[in-house]
């Protein structure tokens, strides 16, 4: 599959396909057991985190479109796996909060995810997953200023 292409050697085409399969193979998992898109479980995953967040920081943590952040909490409420509550710090905007049935969807859905990087990564020993987890740390650190709110979907990324 790679060869020596300017494309193949291109360092954030590389990191993209990549994620796109390892997304792509844990989502077929809680799509087919639990009903959940990738949004709907990278939301449920961050506020499983974080706690209450409001749709603004869901968007700047996640990197997601803003458009995508709203439809997975709006897909959330639906299922009551989410719910709103106001947000005391800012009247204008409110808080996403896991209800208990998405905490217990949440704490069933980690372990088999913990599972699944396990398996995906395995080829790695602990001082190599240690590395490549700095290693994505520091090209993150790079990009501090990039956040979620600059992506739009209907340009395939950034406004």
């Amino acid at each position: 599959m790679f060869d020596n292409t300017h494309l193949a050697q291109f360092l954030p085409y590389l990191l993209s396909i990549t994620s796109n399969a390892v997304s792509g193979r844990i989502a077929v998992e809680y799509r087919s057991r639990f009903g959940l898109s990738v949004p709907e479980w990278r939301a449920m995953a961050v506020i499983g985190d974080y706690g209450p967040l409001t749709q603004r920081e869901l968007t700047r943590r996640t990197l997601m479109d803003k458009v995508a952040v709203n439809r997975a909490c709006k897909a959330l409420e639906d299922r009551s796996l989410a719910s709103r509550m106001p947000n005391e710090q800012d009247g204008r905007s409110h808080l996403l909060k896991l209800t208990e049935a998405g905490v217990a969807m949440h704490d069933e859905i980690m372990p088999l995810a913990l599972a699944m990087e396990e398996r995906m990564f395995a080829c790695f020993d602990q001082a190599e997953l240690e590395q490549f987890r700095e290693m994505l740390g520091r090209v993150r650190a790079e990009l501090d200023d990039f956040d979620g709110e600059q992506v739009d979907s209907r340009n395939y990324g950034v406004k």
